[in-house]
């Protein structure tokens, strides 16, 4: 049997944890990358193999390359792309915003992410494989203090369009996913460890979860080699889109 190969970025938790553990439960070979190591061994220990961990901060173009130069034999032909690394920073408005979090975000959501799909586009050429990148509503639909954040992940949706455009011909297809509210630690994240903060978001919305959206990918790399997703959007019910904003003069 000919066993598949995907890299997940960002897979030590939430939406690239679950996509690593949908995909070599369904006997794909996953190298799961992440900055916490200790994230990693779990998946490494429950798959006998199936999944190399590769523990880099994909900030890190140098990293990336030694990761990629040190990989498994068996690991080294990827037929599969997913860009999941990413994350907000800080809710206020822009004229109030932090520079240096809008810089990791640009830095984490689209300086990593094209570096890697450029490192790795010959490859999947030469594999008529696939990439699924990992953007979000915010991309589409703008909110309080989105800023950064929304026009990071605008990108993202603009450039697997670009991609799909560049690669045609190839066979290797392109996906965008754009979610609403998954639970997972974004809010966490974007709060500074705030729990309190999390829980407000979350209670009582019946959120999406990881393993939604890793359903999802799953879904999309096993179609038939000749059907293209190209953009997704997924939302739970509980959700749908913003009003627009009034300010009223006295």
């Amino acid at each position: 049997m000919n066993v598949k190969t995907a890299i997940v970025t960002g897979a030590t938790s939430g939406i690239g944890e679950a996509t690593t553990r949908a995909l070599a439960d369904a006997g794909w070979q996953v190298i799961a990358t992440g900055r916490r190591g200790d994230r990693l061994a779990p998946l490494v220990d429950a798959y006998d193999g199936r999944v190399h961990p590769a523990v880099f901060d994909v900030r890190d173009a140098g990293a990336l390359d030694a990761a990629l130069a040190s990989l498994p034999d068996r690991f080294r032909g990827i037929d599969l792309l997913v860009n999941n690394a990413g994350l907000a920073l800080g809710t206020a408005p822009a004229q109030r915003a932090d520079l240096d979090q809008w810089r990791t975000m640009i830095d984490t959501n689209i300086t990593a992410l094209v570096t890697i799909t450029h490192r790795l586009l010959p490859g999947l050429i030469e594999r008529k494989g696939s990439i699924v990148n990992i953007a979000s509503v915010a991309g589409t639909y703008p909110y309080p203090g989105g800023n950064v954040y929304g026009g990071t992940k605008a990108f993202v949706q603009q450039f697997s369009l670009g991609l799909r455009s560049d690669l045609h011909g190839s066979g290797v297809r392109v996906s965008v996913i754009d979610p609403g509210m998954v639970e997972t630690e974004f809010t966490l994240v974007r709060t500074g460890g705030d729990q309190s903060a999390s829980d407000a978001l979350y209670t009582g919305t019946h959120p999406m979860t990881g393993q939604d959206i890793a359903a999802t990918i799953l879904w999309i790399a096993t179609l038939p080699p000749h059907l293209n997703i190209n953009q997704l959007e997924l939302m739970p019910v509980s959700q749908s889109f913003a009003g627009f904003q009034y300010a009223r003069t006295s």
